[in-house]
C-alpha cells in the first residue's frame, strides 16, 4: 500500500511533502517516510555494490547505505557545491538519498494528486508515485518502494 493509499484510507484530506531538488527538478517525499535531512560527510565506497550505490556513511552510530539520486536518474554529477541528503528507512534499513538541495515542507490537498503525465521523462516516471501541479511548476512525488524496490531485487550473479 502506498503512502497515499494510505492517506484516503485514513481519511486525512491532506498530506505533507518534504520538497527536494535533484537536477533541476523538484520532487516530493512524503514526511511520514523522512527521518533526517543531513550533509553527507564522509562516505565509505562499497566494492562490487550497484552504481547507485554511493558507499555507506556513519549517522549518529547507525550504518547507512548512501544513494546517489543523480546517478539513479542518469545525470551528471554535480559539478559544484555540497549535496545534501534525506534518511529514510526501507524494509527496516536506512537510506541517505543524496540529493542537491532541500527545500520547503509543503501541505498539498490528497485529491490534488495526479497520475504521471503521458510525456513525464521516463527515468522520473519509474520512481514517481504521482504529481501535484503547483504555480509554475510540476512537483513529481518519489515513491520510496518503486526507488529501492527496483534497485535491490534484481538477481545477484551466480559464479560458475
Amino acid at each position: 500500500m502506498t503512502v497515499l493509499e494510505k492517506q484516503v484510507t485514513t481519511g486525512s484530506d491532506s498530506i505533507q511533502y518534504v520538497t527536494v531538488v535533484i537536477g533541476g527538478q523538484l520532487f516530493g517525499l512524503p514526511i511520514s517516510q523522512v527521518h533526517d535531512v543531513f550533509v553527507p560527510e564522509s562516505v565509505t565506497r562499497v566494492p562490487l555494490s550497484a552504481p547507485e550505490v554511493a558507499g555507506v556513511l556513519n549517522l549518529r552510530g547507525r550504518i547507512v547505505t548512501a544513494i546517489d539520486m543523480r546517478r539513479r536518474l542518469h545525470l551528471p554529477p554535480l559539478k559544484e557545491g555540497q549535496m545534501m541528503a534525506v534518511g529514510i528507512e526501507y524494509k527496516h534499513e536506512s537510506y541517505g538519498l543524496m540529493i542537491d538541495s532541500v527545500g520547503e515542507v509543503l501541505t498539498l490537498p490528497v485529491a490534488s494528486t495526479e497520475a504521471n503525465p503521458s510525456n513525464l521523462d521516463k527515468r522520473w516516471a519509474e520512481i514517481s508515485g504521482g504529481v501535484h501541479r503547483l504555480e509554475g511548476r510540476l512537483m513529481v512525488i518519489l515513491d520510496v518502494d518503486r526507488l529501492l524496490g527496483a534497485m535491490f531485487t534484481e538477481q545477484p550473479l551466480v559464479a560458475a
